[in-house]
């Protein structure tokens, strides 16, 4: 089974007009849904991967750019791949299409680091703190 979802910051709209901002700090998230209905196709039907199905189940559709855009961001922010989890999974999982995105993960699943990231602001000791008592 594959599925793929997107979570956005709705903290300019979603929260009393943005009245109250997301702590990422609190991190991972659980979501819980209520009679939730999914539509989908075993992996590997020819048939559910032609986009012309798709859009017949009235799925709606992402343009050129829109889908290089969140290749980007899936590209940036993206940590883990349990496609690409060989530790866990030594062969591949039928769902998954193995290709030349492997390159930026280690066997573990993790992504390659390209650059450190780092969220937030950095602090710095104080003067005269405990530290400099010593």
């Amino acid at each position: 089974m594959s599925l793929y979802a997107t979570i956005w910051d709705g903290s300019s709209w979603a929260t009393s007009g943005g009245r109250y901002k997301v702590d990422y700090k609190y991190a991972p998230y659980v979501a819980e849904f209520t009679d939730l209905a999914l539509r989908g196709c075993a992996a590997g039907r020819p048939a559910c991967e032609e986009p012309e199905s798709a859009a017949a189940a009235g799925a709606p559709a992402m343009s050129p750019a829109q889908r290089l855009a969140m290749e980007a961001f899936r590209a940036r922010y993206r940590t883990y791949g349990y496609c690409y989890d060989r530790l866990r999974y030594p062969a591949p999982l039928p769902e998954c299409s193995v290709g030349a995105e492997a390159a930026a993960f280690l066997p573990s699943g993790d992504a390659r680091a390209s650059s450190p990231r780092r969220h937030g602001k950095r602090h710095r000791p104080r003067a005269g703190g405990a530290d400099s008592a010593l």
